[in-house]
């Protein structure tokens, strides 16, 4: 599973032994649950993250004139919900790309690469980070902490934490 192949060409796998920690930012659950792992802190529900606009100066003008959302919500698929909620920072990359395949099979297949690129786009987007050690809690992952303050409650998502979650 530590290698991929392009073009014939094996090449070693770039994020094998990382370890995938979710970036500060609020997030919650919503929907009923699908296919997961039954660990801690997975609960295979569909995962929605929400954070404030940025604006520049011009922007928030206009956002203002027009009363555009403060706020942009992205929700997660099946498969990138339960990456999201695999990604604590304690599994490694290869652990996660078990339970990916596990859970999903034939959908993700071939789970190492599809699993990647996943986690590529949401470290692209500043939503994930990548260690070569466990993660040691230096800020929470759970559900529903706002980092930077500001964007109030969303009660139409679930943001309880569950048995596992890092919270406090």
């Amino acid at each position: 599973m530590g290698s991929l192949v392009e073009d014939d060409t094996p090449r070693e796998n770039s994020l094998a032994g990382a370890f995938p920690v979710r970036a500060p930012v609020w997030w919650a659950r919503c929907g009923e649950a699908r296919a997961h792992p039954e660990i801690p802190g997975v609960t295979g529900r569909f995962v929605v993250l929400r954070h404030r606009k940025t604006f520049r100066r011009f922007e928030g003008f206009l956002a203002r004139i027009m009363k555009a959302p403060a706020e942009l919500r992205r929700p997660l698929d099946d498969l990138n919900s339960l990456l999201w909620e695999l990604c604590d920072g304690h599994r490694t990359f290869e652990e996660i790309c078990g339970y990916m395949d596990d859970s999903f099979g034939e959908k993700v297949a071939p789970a190492a690469e599809r699993t990647e690129a996943a986690l590529r786009q949401l470290g692209e987007r500043g939503f994930l980070m990548f260690s070569h050690e466990p993660f040691e809690d230096a800020w929470l992952t759970g559900p529903g902490i706002d980092p930077e303050g500001g964007l109030g409650p969303a009660n139409d998502l679930d943001s309880e934490p569950v048995k596992g979650d890092a919270v406090e």
